[in-house]
């Protein structure tokens, strides 16, 4: 099954171990090519592994990549948007949701363009509890320099020029 413009669909994040750590309920298709998916969604409900469950608090606009290893989440809040950079593998779709793995690294970005590097120490503990093979752990390493790079240069989408085309699509594609 394919995707396709206002489609909604689950988001499924799993962990290297390949047990299932957060599902986002919807999330609605905008625009994929060759190199990403986008995607939106406005206070969804979230459910963790352990079984609660939460719902975001503002439209976000989210980036998954087909051959990059991180993807990227741009929450429009009142002040600015702010950027949650996951490290994870490249995603998939199976007809069932938006899958990948969550490698544990993540970036905030702020609307000011300073970032801030987070869960370094559940990384390191994952590395030696699920085995991170040494390629993965090269590939992380260097898709994190690229997307810092990416965050410095102001990159497509951290420049801001597609995300609020893709807020006002969502909306538009919301009222339908």
């Amino acid at each position: 099954m394919k995707l396709s413009t206002g489609m909604s669909v689950p988001i499924h994040s799993y962990k290297h171990n390949q047990k299932l750590h957060r599902i986002w309920k919807k999330t609605v298709v905008l625009h994929q090519d060759q190199e990403v998916l986008v995607t939106a969604n406005n206070r969804t409900k979230v459910i963790e592994c352990d079984g609660r469950s939460w719902h975001t608090k503002e439209p976000a606009i989210c980036y998954f990549y087909n051959d990059l290893w991180f993807n990227i989440i741009g929450m429009l809040k009142k002040d600015g948007v702010y950027f949650y950079c996951n490290l994870s593998s490249p995603y998939l779709y199976d007809g069932e949701a938006i899958k990948y793995i969550d490698y544990d690294l993540d970036v905030k970005v702020f609307p000011d363009g300073k970032y801030i590097l987070l869960d370094e120490k559940e990384y390191k503990a994952h590395q030696d509890m699920m085995c991170y093979p040494e390629e993965v752990k090269v590939i992380i390493k260097e898709q994190m320099k690229m997307l810092i790079s990416r965050i410095k240069n102001k990159e497509k989408p951290f420049g801001l020029s597609d995300i609020h085309q893709f807020y006002e699509q969502y909306k538009s594609l919301s009222k339908k």
